[in-house]
């Protein structure tokens, strides 16, 4: 009669053990992360899905938003369509730039996931983690406020809403000290 759970604890157990193993390996938020508020945001240039060239170093002057995500992250899919309406329509035509890097994915790949969702704002294709590996090891979504002199101000790990609202009132208030 209990010969039919036998396979089924088996598997549930596996799944248990590799889930903890998992969750084991997961480094802690802070030693994951390379750069912290204050320091320079490492440079690097990306080739955007409008075929344009993203360059950090080009960005100073402006305020800086450089966002990490993946297609499958659920978090990620919650904090972009804020990001479309909260941040770069806000923001696009004031001195801010933006960009939203997709972690190991190519431009091919996020061109249709942007249409699907109707973004507008600049995004790029991270595929081999080049440029989110400067910026840490693990955990996104993850969203940088760089200054205008290429500094870190706020850093933003995973997405709720009380962080969010956070680093609006941040980005508000830089974006006013350029008028």
């Amino acid at each position: 009669m209990y010969k039919p759970l036998i396979p089924f604890l088996a598997a549930f157990s596996l799944a248990a053990a590799l889930i903890h193993s998992h969750a084991a390996d997961t480094p802690d938020p802070a030693k994951a992360t390379h750069v912290q508020i204050g320091q320079e945001a490492p440079l690097f240039e990306a080739t955007t899905l409008d075929g344009q060239k993203f360059s950090l170093k080009e960005q100073r002057g402006k305020v800086v938003l450089v966002n990490f995500f993946a297609t499958w992250c659920g978090p990620c899919l919650q904090e972009m369509p804020h990001l479309e309406k909260e941040v770069w329509q806000k923001y696009k035509d004031k001195k801010f730039a933006m960009i939203s890097l997709g972690r190991e994915h190519s431009n091919d790949e996020l061109k249709p996931f942007r249409q699907k969702n109707k973004f507008t704002f600049p995004m790029a294709g991270d595929i081999k983690r080049e440029i989110f590996s400067r910026y840490a090891d693990a955990y996104i979504p993850r969203s940088l406020l760089i200054d205008p002199n290429g500094r870190v101000i706020t850093q933003v790990i995973g997405y709720n809403e009380k962080e969010f609202q956070s680093l609006l009132e941040t980005l508000a208030a830089e974006v006013a000290k350029l008028k």
